[in-house]
């Protein structure tokens, strides 16, 4: 027994270490980032944290169950809506945050169980057509269900989206601490971050547990896996519920952040970054997928910044326009990125191994 502790201590003193080191940077990061940057940055670490929550949603289905869903995007939508109709003038309905979030995030469950139950025999290819044609589905409604009845004002979107609010405390306003002041993007900071760390938590939960096992052997050989016992069609669909779920939640504090929402912010292009995040980060590693999170909202940001002025100190004259040259790079090193380590930045070790298997040929 004393050996047994005398092994396990140190190494649980790392963690506990590695753990309280990384509260007290997350908790200081948005000021040393606002003081050297600006505010505009810390409104990026926000987004940042929003697309961590819709990247591990995603991963719970891609990563975990191996079940490719290129309209991951509709369920952040329709969070996003459910919140903003339940809390907007567009109704006259303000239900507090703590009503509308949660009921978001069962609606998106919902949607999830919608497209999950047709798709059942589906895989590769074939589901990931049909996933890209359901979030254009969600989307085209959105941007029509004007008329005969206005649901969703159409193209204009919903304006004026209450913040969140707890007991009187808004979020969206500025309130002093200590002789601190912090104004909105940093109490969002802390309030996502929260909820970042309980859909770390879910996540890590759903791992280890039999569920998440069950959905590894599926991703890996779902024949093998129904011959074994599992139940093929209940575990697919509680993937796409409990990824849609977390996408629903992020989208419910998406429209609250911004205070307005509209179609164009849930096209594939966002689609397309959230699974790049995955696969990028390292699939079905929730540490990967952070990390694919982290760098891929932050990447653009910064290369937005320095292309403008670095063509201006290089050639004197804008010679490609900054957007499109942000775009042009971004996909070229998505590209770089695919070819020198398609494992992803931070894979599991069982993927990594999987990797090199295939590159030495066995």
């Amino acid at each position: 027994m004393n050996v047994s502790l005398a092994n396990t201590s140190p190494a649980n003193g790392k963690k506990v270490i590695g753990f309280l080191a990384s509260a007290i940077v997350l908790a200081i990061l948005p000021f040393v980032v606002g003081n050297a940057f600006g505010n505009s940055w810390v409104r990026t670490l926000d987004f940042a944290l929003l697309y961590v929550m819709l990247a591990l949603g995603l991963n719970i289905v891609v990563g975990f169950a191996g079940l490719l869903d290129l309209g991951f995007i509709a369920f952040y939508a329709v969070g996003a809506y459910t919140f903003a109709l339940l809390g907007s003038p567009h109704f006259g309905i303000h239900l507090p945050f703590y009503v509308t979030l949660p009921l978001g995030a069962l609606v998106a469950a919902c949607f999830g169980l919608l497209l999950g139950t047709p798709v059942l025999k589906l895989k590769g290819d074939y589901l990931a057509i049909v996933t890209l044609g359901f979030g254009e589905i969600i989307r085209i409604f959105l941007n029509n269900l004007n008329a005969p009845v206005n649901i969703t004002n159409g193209p204009q979107g919903v304006n004026l989206i209450d913040p969140v609010s707890i007991a009187g405390f808004s979020l969206g306003k500025t309130h002093e601490f200590f002789g601190i002041s912090f104004n909105s993007v940093y109490l969002y900071y802390y309030f996502f971050l929260a909820l970042t760390v309980l859909v770390v938590i879910m996540a890590w939960r759903l791992q280890h547990s039999r569920i998440g096992r069950a959905w590894v052997a599926m991703r890996e050989d779902d024949i093998a896996a129904a011959a074994m016992g599992i139940n093929i069609r209940n575990i697919k669909l509680l993937a796409f519920a409990l990824g849609a779920l977390s996408g629903g939640v992020a989208g419910g504090l998406f429209a609250s952040f911004q205070g307005f929402i509209s179609p164009e912010s849930f096209g594939l292009l966002e689609s397309v970054m959230i699974l790049a995040m995955v696969v990028l980060g390292g699939m079905g590693h929730i540490p990967g997928v952070i990390l694919g999170a982290v760098v891929l909202t932050i990447a653009p940001e910064i290369l937005r910044d320095v292309i403008g002025p670095l063509q201006m100190a290089t050639f004197g004259k804008m010679i490609v326009d900054p957007e499109n040259a942000r775009m042009l790079l971004f996909g070229l090193a998505l590209v770089v990125m695919m070819l020198v380590r398609p494992e992803g930045m931070w894979p599991s070790k069982r993927r990594k191994a999987e990797f090199d298997d295939a590159k030495k040929g066995h």
